[in-house]
């Protein structure tokens, strides 16, 4: 082959040896967008090798040679920026599917086999002939159907390309200006210089500059990757681990405006078309602590309540300024931390904790009633059967005092009862039997119970339950709860009192059973924490002993069986309980 070489020819070859050399050295030692750019300076090499040694050759066979040397470049240059601008982007996974690669594949392909072949069709060039008219010898081409349809696939990407580009990094944050400048600048010279070709501003004859253009073009990027770490800070990484963190970020200007955010901290304002520009002001109107920490210029931490459509969060915003020596600006970076389920969690374990406290309280009240309550009587039992058996004791005496250990017998039995009853009820696993029976009958099994009991004070108990009256509940519970509840009203009920047992129907589906007294009543404070467990025991009208657990027992009992029992008392006048009993299944109610 003969070479005559010129200026133009020499700076091509100069220059696309060296773009293959760097292009060589960035794709083996790089991945990503560096890799596809070094696969770009690779075609770009190829298509300014080609072209340099065509610019040098004098006959038109030399000529065919090279240039279809240089189509291997120059059909795929174009498809090469274009999945450059996806990855620079993030939208890499478009060209990770098999179709769309080979979708945009196909025209470079079927391009280059024009080229090679285009003496056998002409599809591609209609004609090549020589041009001795410049400083040196140049072909002139008359373009095919082929060649207008690569054209346009051409400028599809690279259009494409440099559209994503720009969209991308239209909002970025100040930090990437200078990068984003380098790249943009760099991706509008190859069209500035190709459009002069086609329409016909050739300085230099024949000449196509378009190669020399892509040349400054791989130059300005290769400033913008070893000047500007063009991608040691790449902005699609760099969204990527902000938006994988929960935490929410949001950067300032010296105008409070935000400058840029993460994606989580959409989730703690409301819906907003624009966030970039607006003042931190307009998001928190109410957030006054946030605001003067920020107009003061204070760092460091404090709690927010905020409400959005997604639900209502307590958050905790550190705040902390960065100074830039060179820009002299301040910038305000805020991190929202979310710390509702923390929140939540602590006051659940406090009130675990309260709960557990109480319960330790119950089991410290349970320890002393066994250690006195329930050992006193016994213990006094015990010595009169020892003075009888030791003949210590008349029978007369015996009869005096036979009435106080009978009481002090019956009130240790119905303190064993509802102690075993309540530890029962605190068994895990431990369920309860409803079904359906007549509660006048148990009510009236009550009454004869406790009619011992009434008729020492000479109480008249009064029952206007009608027969048939039938609910769903745990019989043995219910009649746990009506004996604590008619032996709480014996026992504060004066002399001659009255009790009144009536029970009526409520449209929710219960039998509300009422048991009224005229006795003493109970002070509010004392009332307030009767069915808790928590309150002392109150002595009754005849000095009658309490434990303070049976009420308990009776409110625990009516949960249970998806009951309630509530009160209403008047000092000095009585007291009401009204006991909401179930009078069918809880999914049969308002069948």
């Amino acid at each position: 082959m003969d070479f005559a070489f010129n200026s133009y020819s020499l700076i091509l070859i100069y220059c696309g040896t060296v773009t293959l050399l760097v292009s060589y050295y960035i794709s083996s030692r790089d991945k990503g967008a560096v890799r596809w750019f070094g696969l770009m300076m690779c075609a770009n090499a190829i298509w300014s090798l080609g072209y340099g040694f065509e610019l040098a050759s004098d006959n038109l066979p030399q000529i065919k040679t090279f240039l279809n040397i240089e189509y291997i470049g120059i059909s795929y240059l174009p498809l090469i920026w274009f999945l450059f601008c996806l990855k620079m982007c993030g939208k890499e996974k478009w060209y990770r599917r098999p179709l769309n690669l080979a979708a945009v594949l196909i025209i470079p392909t079927v391009t280059v086999l024009c080229v090679w072949t285009n003496d056998y069709h002409h599809f591609y060039y209609k004609s090549l002939s020589m041009d001795y008219s410049a400083k040196f010898p140049m072909v002139t081409i008359v373009p095919g159907a082929g060649y207008r349809i690569f054209l346009t696939y051409f400028y599809l990407l690279l259009a494409t390309g440099s559209y994503f580009l720009l969209t991308k990094f239209r909002k970025a944050d100040p930090v990437y200006k200078k990068q984003n400048y380098s790249i943009l600048v760099a991706a509008f010279i190859p069209w500035l210089a190709n459009f002069a070709y086609l329409l016909g501003f050739r300085p230099m004859g024949n000449l196509d500059i378009t190669p020399f253009a892509f040349i400054i073009t791989i130059f300005l990027i290769f400033i913008g990757i070893y000047r500007f770490q063009l991608f040691d800070i790449l902005p699609v990484a760099r969204e990527k681990v902000l938006e994988l963190m929960q935490d929410a970020f949001v950067i300032l200007d010296t105008k409070e405006r935000i400058i840029d955010y993460n994606l989580a901290f959409n989730k703690y304002i409301r819906p907003s078309k624009k966030i970039i520009g607006r003042e931190i002001k307009d998001l928190f109107p109410e957030q006054q602590q946030l605001l003067h920490y920020l107009s003061s210029k204070t760092p460091g931490k404090l709690e927010l309540k905020v409400e959005t459509t997604q639900g209502a969060f307590e958050l905790e915003a550190d705040i902390r300024y960065l100074s830039d020596d060179h820009l002299n600006k301040e910038i305000s970076i805020i991190k929202f931390q979310d710390q509702t389920n923390l929140k939540q969690e602590s006051l659940k374990i406090r009130e675990q904790a309260n709960e557990l406290q109480k319960l330790n309280q119950l089991k410290d009240k349970i320890f002393s009633i066994i250690a006195h309550d329930l050992r006193a009587p016994l213990v006094n039992l015990s010595e009169v059967l020892k003075m009888i058996s030791d003949d210590s004791i008349t029978p007369d005496e015996f009869k005096q005092i036979a009435p106080t250990l009978s009481r002090d017998i019956i009130y240790t039995t119905d303190l064993l009862e509802n102690m075993l009853h309540w530890s029962r009820s605190q068994l895990k696993g431990h369920g309860i039997s409803p079904e359906y029976f007549n509660l006048r009958n148990l009510i009236l099994n009550e009454i004869s119970y406790h009619l011992p009991a009434a008729s020492i004070k000479k109480i008249d108990i009064v029952h206007n339950v009608f027969p048939n009256v039938i609910v769903f509940a745990d019989m043995l519970m219910m009649q746990i709860v009506v004996r604590n509840i008619l032996n709480n009203a014996i026992k504060f009920s004066n002399i001659q009192g009255v009790i009144d047992i009536s029970a009526v129907y409520h449209k929710s589906g219960f039998i509300y059973l009422y048991i009224k007294d005229n006795g003493t009543g109970i002070p509010s404070d004392i009332a307030a924490e009767l069915f808790k467990g928590a309150n002392n025991s109150t002595r009754g009208t005849m000095n009658e002993k309490g434990t303070g657990l049976g009420l308990m027992v009776c409110k625990e009992f009516m949960l249970k069986n998806h009951g309630d029992i509530v009160l209403a008392t008047e000092l000095g006048k009585g007291t009401t309980f009204n006991i909401m009993i179930p009078t069918a299944p809880e999914n049969e109610k308002g069948l």
